[in-house]
């Protein structure tokens, strides 16, 4: 069973696609927290941190980058796993997120085996099977 402190912080302003992602965060045995801006993900973050960060970089106030860089500069969100999914997988916007200190990058569409496979690893979940 999830415990509370196991729980994953989807950063996606897209309702739908925030919910469809936490649906898979929960099949993965995780928690699902919801941010649908950058501000809020990182307040959200810092009030209880996340076992991870799924992160949108396309956000309606401050973009994923700069969420980033704000969690990988807080000492309580410094070492938070953080798995950038975005529509933007160009060999640039992948540069942007290693340089602000994202573990990962995935592509919308994504494939969910994929995803939840990324996000057992990095939070340190057996693998079922």
């Amino acid at each position: 069973m999830a415990e509370q402190a196991k729980s994953v912080l989807v950063v996606e302003d897209d309702r739908e696609i925030n919910s469809l992602i936490g649906a898979y965060v929960e099949i993965s045995g995780l928690g699902h927290r919801a941010a649908f801006n950058g501000a809020n993900a990182v307040r959200t973050a810092e009030r209880e941190t996340p076992a991870a960060v799924v992160l949108d970089l396309m956000l309606p106030d401050i973009d994923g980058y700069e969420v980033c860089r704000r969690l990988r500069a807080n000492p309580a969100t410094a070492k938070t796993p953080i798995i950038i999914l975005s529509a933007l997988g160009g060999e640039e916007d992948r540069k942007r997120g290693r340089e602000c200190g994202a573990n990962e990058h995935l592509t919308k569409p994504f494939d969910p085996d994929q995803f939840m496979r990324v996000l057992k690893d990095h939070v340190g979940l057996q693998q079922s099977g």
